[in-house]
């Protein structure tokens, strides 16, 4: 990679200011030094690299991800100014190995916190696309991110599988589930490449609850994972393959049927440990490329409160998770190498990070939305990160920090 590093305008414009406001707005400068204090993380100086302000510097380093770390924290630093209100922030110098040292004081768990406690699904009932039938209409799935080929990152996450040799950059896995009305992305889970999407999606399932209706893809389909969904009480709508053979027990008055899953061939042939499911199976007429049949798995087995119709419509809803991805890898991070952390705890930080910064755009395009009645899913992402984020001038490429 070129070393040329990006460099902020002298005097940035007045939005680049504002854009750190809008990240200390949705992320409070009092809420950060409570989690901070939590954490035994206060910091006892306010010169150099204060903790607080190191992380409104992690946020904006994702925003302004092709700019290099010192300009990134004299944007932060001017950009707190009015809130933090103490003169001598603004004439602090830090080095960039200074603050990647700060970075590694304050480890990944801040912006954990923050994230765990700040997003959570947030579209309002009246808006299309957030609910069905009274509950709000969740999607599970996973995704990887690209890092830095450092020894202590590849060790940690590892690479994944090529068949022309090594692959350039390790990748860390995770799963998450996003409110399919607004594409927030909640509840992220992180891990090495090599953990399955399903051992990552236990913990994010955990938070599902009896006023959702969660759906997946095929991936996450299996006994033991549809018992742990069932025990939280969220209405589920999973896809499975066409293949797996369900027999039609009862076929109901929308065409849907119902079945039974089990185990194992053994418990099936003993019938036992059986969980009564509905079953769904669909085609898609006149769509270049669609499979034969869909088939979908639901524990709503009323057709008169879910009809089939209308739950096979939803479930193609859940592929708005994929464009959320595509908003973190490539409207956020310019299709660069995604995360620019060279250590493992960095990584993290910054993965967090990156979660919260894409909310905080997420949650300005409901706001937007409500205001003129619109569905926050027919806005355009990419608008929205111009408004927040005005592109830098003498943008030039960067190597991995941290």
């Amino acid at each position: 990679m070129a070393n040329t590093k990006a460099q902020l305008p002298v005097g940035a414009r007045l939005a680049d200011y504002l854009t750190v406001g809008y990240l200390a707005m949705r992320c409070p400068i009092g809420k950060v030094r409570e989690t901070l204090a939590q954490q035994g993380l206060e910091s006892q100086r306010r010169r150099g690299m204060p903790h607080d302000v190191l992380i409104y510097f992690v946020l904006a380093m994702v925003l302004y991800a092709n700019v290099a770390y010192e300009e990134v924290l004299r944007l932060v630093i001017e950009g707190l100014r009015p809130l933090l209100g103490e003169e001598g922030l603004t004439q602090a110098t830090v080095s960039k190995g200074a603050i990647s040292q700060a970075r590694g004081r304050v480890s990944a768990g801040p912006l954990k916190a923050l994230y765990q406690e700040q997003v959570q699904p947030h579209g309002p009932a009246q808006m299309p696309g957030v609910f069905y039938r009274g509950l709000r209409i969740m999607a599970i799935d996973g995704s990887t991110l690209d890092m830095p080929d450092e020894a202590a990152n590849a060790e940690c996450y590892g690479y994944p599988p090529s068949s022309r040799g090594a692959s350039a950059f390790p990748k860390l896995r995770f799963v998450a589930m996003a409110e399919c009305g607004t594409h927030t992305l909640c509840y992220a889970e992180p891990g090495p490449y090599d953990q399955g999407e399903r051992d990552l999606a236990l913990p994010v399932m955990a938070h599902a609850d009896s006023r959702m209706l969660v759906t997946a893809d095929r991936g996450f389909y299996g006994y033991a994972f549809w018992k742990h969904s069932l025990a939280t009480g969220a209405r589920l709508l999973f896809r499975l393959s066409s293949v797996v053979q369900l027999p039609r027990e009862e076929v109901l008055s929308d065409g849907s049927y119902l079945s039974t899953i089990y185990p194992s061939s053994a418990d099936q042939k003993n019938q036992r440990y059986g969980i009564r499911v509905r079953v769904i199976d669909y085609t898609l007429k006149g769509i270049p490329d669609s499979e034969p049949v869909y088939r979908l798995i639901t524990n709503w087995l009323d057709p008169i409160e879910a009809p089939a119709l209308e739950l096979a419509a939803l479930y193609h809803q859940r592929w708005t998770i994929e464009s959320n991805f595509d908003e973190l890898k490539t409207h956020l991070a310019e299709g660069r190498v995604v995360l620019r952390s060279k250590r493992p705890e960095l990584v993290e930080q910054e993965f967090y990070a990156l979660l919260l910064v894409h909310a905080a755009i997420r949650h300005l395009m409901t706001e937007a939305a409500a205001q003129t009645g619109q569905a926050a899913q027919d806005l355009s992402f990419i608008h929205a990160v111009r408004v927040l984020h005005r592109r830098p001038p003498a943008v030039g490429a960067l190597p991995p920090s941290g």
